[in-house]
């Protein structure tokens, strides 16, 4: 197959009531070893052109369904689809469309990253040859590393060799990229690099990657999956995990003025579970958690401002670290909260 002759995107090829399906889709998926369950029913879904972080601590089952989603290993039970394709049987023809990045990615040694790139490319194309030199070119210069094209494989740095593992991973145009641990051993300038290649790859492709490392989730993700000794524990929208904890939301806001009728008048509501007052620079700063976000949403800020002797001076949701919302999920599911 030829460059020109692929077709990108797959809403022409999955049509359903104009809309494209979920890239990722699982139901109850399980996986055991020697009756030890490994994944326990967990559900997944992953949008188009999204950096889905799967996010768990070192032996949760992230690998084990990666390899599930890739035809590597048969579920024990449930089911998975990707790009609408059952897993278990039409695991040839999702792989023609995915690219995947091995936790340690290996290279022949002798070979320049050029080289290495040229060979996975003629698993895909038959030319011409132009045409494919001028995909590798591409992919070198998308990961940044054009100026050291032409250097063995065994001389470039640990981020350089992640970087071209994904260049590799990508040489086919993929519609659904699978890293496992992309950044794990990585120092924080290869991090750094890495993420920044994630995403750029971002309007190209689905991007899918495993990970233990908080903080690259919460700067790249755009949606998470939580995962703990092999459940499912949370699956949100990055912004919307970050501002909801332990089930509730919580809002902040910057006043001028006496904030001591507004704080009464919230403590009565029926939707506030919790509020706290701190001045800073002079000013009240409340916070306030809330059980009910759709109540909060439309009368926090009406009854706020019902007062003509309080000014507010900033509003919004509160952002928890994602370090805190980890522990506390994970932690609470372990003692059945």
């Amino acid at each position: 197959m030829s460059f020109a002759g692929r077709a990108k995107g797959w809403h022409a090829m999955n049509p359903r009531l104009g809309q494209a399906p979920a890239v990722i889709s699982t139901q109850g998926l399980v996986k055991s070893y020697r009756g030890v369950q490994a994944l326990k029913g967990i559900d997944l879904t992953v949008p188009e052109h999204s950096i889905f972080g799967f996010l768990g601590p070192n032996g949760a089952g992230k690998t084990t369904a990666i390899k599930l989603l890739l035809g590597l290993a048969r579920p024990t039970g449930g089911s998975a689809t990707v790009f609408g394709l059952d897993i278990a049987g039409r695991s040839r023809a999702i792989r023609r469309r995915v690219g995947y990045l091995a936790q340690d990615p290996r290279f022949y040694d002798r070979m320049t990253a050029r080289q290495a790139l040229r060979f996975s490319a003629r698993f895909f194309y038959t030319g011409p040859k132009a045409a494919i030199e001028r995909r590798v070119a591409e992919a070198l210069e998308l990961v940044g590393l054009s100026d050291r094209a032409d250097r063995p494989t065994k001389g470039l740095s640990g981020g350089e060799r992640q970087r071209l593992g994904i260049a590799q991973a990508q040489i086919n145009h993929p519609d659904l990229l699978i890293l496992d641990e992309p950044a794990a051993a990585l120092d924080p300038m290869g991090r750094r690099d890495v993420l920044q290649v994630m995403m750029r790859l971002r309007e190209h492709t689905t991007i899918f990657y495993s990970t233990h490392i908080l903080d690259d989730v919460q700067r790249v993700s755009d949606t998470v999956a939580i995962l703990n000794k092999g459940t499912l524990v949370a699956q949100a929208p990055i912004d919307e995990l970050l501002s909801t904890r332990g089930g509730s939301a919580a809002y902040s806001l910057a006043l001028r003025g006496d904030s001591n009728q507004v704080r009464r008048r919230l403590e009565e509501q029926p939707w506030v579970s919790a509020l706290s007052v701190t001045q800073a620079n002079g000013s009240p700063h409340l916070q306030v958690a809330v059980r009910d976000q759709a109540a909060a949403e439309k009368h926090l800020l009406r009854l706020v401002m019902a007062d003509p002797g309080v000014t507010v001076l900033e509003f919004g949701r509160t952002r928890h670290n994602l370090e805190d919302v980890f522990v506390g999920l994970v932690e609470g599911a372990e003692h059945g909260r």
